[in-house]
């Protein structure tokens, strides 16, 4: 009986090493494969230690290949990535927007681009180190199921995968905690087993977004802007809205006497709406950008868990469909910081139901 292929996307981190010892331990056929989304050209990116898109990357996963004695590949995504996360990211921000470009790389680059050539090569699935779980349900569909590690979840980050990569996808360490993934590690001599995370957006690894921006970006930047109250009254000069997003205290340089917070970004003006700790709470939103997940759709209403941000913690609402690509959530008490741009994930207990991206009041 011929064995299952997989393509094992290595990020040169414990997480994904593991992920392919393991699918090699359950008899799989296991192809190790790390995605090149950097500039060869640039060394301070190509040669910082730690993330994915750094020369080290590569050297830590062909080491773990090695020791697993598995076929290694580096494969060249230079351009999806350039097109699908970094212009996104620009352009998000540039539109008033907080993007997370971590959920357009995992759709578009780690999902969307890494199955089509892993399937080209003959393998059944792809799997990657993340801590989640795929889950077919009775109703026929795939789901993110939440990982054993609630610490380490990342499905909020995974909500945008359509049914098909689902369907071609493992993610065997879903079902572990971080330090068991470590005690794997060591116990297969994998030289990564005590390797930190890594925290940073990979291609902004001094954090400096605005900086980024500014590069990328030229002459579109719109440059230092106004502050206003929620009337539009003028407050001071802020250096403009690539440098702020929803909820912001700090860095804001203005003395009011008190503390103020971003309570809006408004692009065509180039305004920062500032407001006091109240005024960053709401108890609605609406998304768009839509993807179903446990549910081939939404009628009516129902009653989900909704999450507005990675760190987010999750908080009760009710989901209505308000329109072809629209869903709008009422939460039962309100949450801070509602960020266009960020995703709206909605869940029913551990499972993802659907997501969407936060789109701005209508005014």
């Amino acid at each position: 009986m011929n064995k299952k292929k997989v393509v094992v996307g290595m990020s040169g981190g414990v997480d994904s090493s593991v992920a392919a010892l393991l699918l090699k331990e359950q008899g799989f056929e296991v192809i190790g494969v790390t995605m090149q989304i950097w500039d060869s050209s640039d060394p301070c990116r190509t040669s910082r230690e730690g993330g994915c898109c750094g020369q080290s990357a590569v050297e830590d996963a062909r080491r773990v290949a090695g020791v697993l004695d598995i076929p290694y590949y580096v494969m060249d995504f230079r351009e999806p990535f350039r097109k699908k996360v970094m212009d996104y990211f620009v352009e998000e921000y540039l539109g008033g927007r907080t993007p997370n470009p971590c959920i357009a790389c995992n759709r578009y680059v780690k999902w969307e681009s890494l199955l089509e050539k892993s399937m080209d090569l003959g393998a059944d699935y792809i799997a990657t180190g993340h801590y989640a779980r795929i889950e077919k349900l009775a109703n026929g569909r795939f789901t993110i199921r939440n990982s054993a590690a609630a610490a380490k979840d990342q499905t909020y980050a995974l909500y945008n995968l359509t049914q098909f990569q689902l369907a071609h996808t493992l993610m065997p360490v879903g079902g572990y905690r971080k330090e068991e993934i470590r005690t794997l590690a060591r116990r297969a001599g994998l030289p990564v087993a005590d390797k930190p995370d890594s925290q940073e957006i990979c291609f902004i690894p001094d954090g400096d977004y605005a900086a980024f921006i500014d590069r990328e970006a030229g002459d579109r930047v719109p440059g230092a802007g106004r502050f206003v109250d929620a009337g539009g009254r003028e407050l001071g000069t802020s250096r403009g809205i690539t440098h702020y997003t929803v909820g912001q205290r700090r860095h804001l340089n203005l003395s009011l006497g008190h503390p103020v917070f971003v309570t809006e970004i408004r692009p065509e003006t180039n305004e920062v709406v500032v407001g006091e700790n109240d005024e960053v709470f709401s108890d609605t939103l609406r998304c768009a950008g839509l993807n179903f997940m446990a549910i081939d759709d939404l009628r009516g209403f129902c009653d989900a868990v909704g999450k507005i941000r990675y760190s987010h913690r999750g908080a009760p609402c009710r989901i209505t469909r308000t329109g072809e690509d629209e869903i709008t959530a009422v939460f039962f008490e309100r949450v801070r910081a509602v960020t266009p741009g960020q995703a709206a994930v909605f869940y029913d207990g551990e499972r993802i139901l659907c997501g969407g991206t936060i789109i701005r009041d209508r005014k």
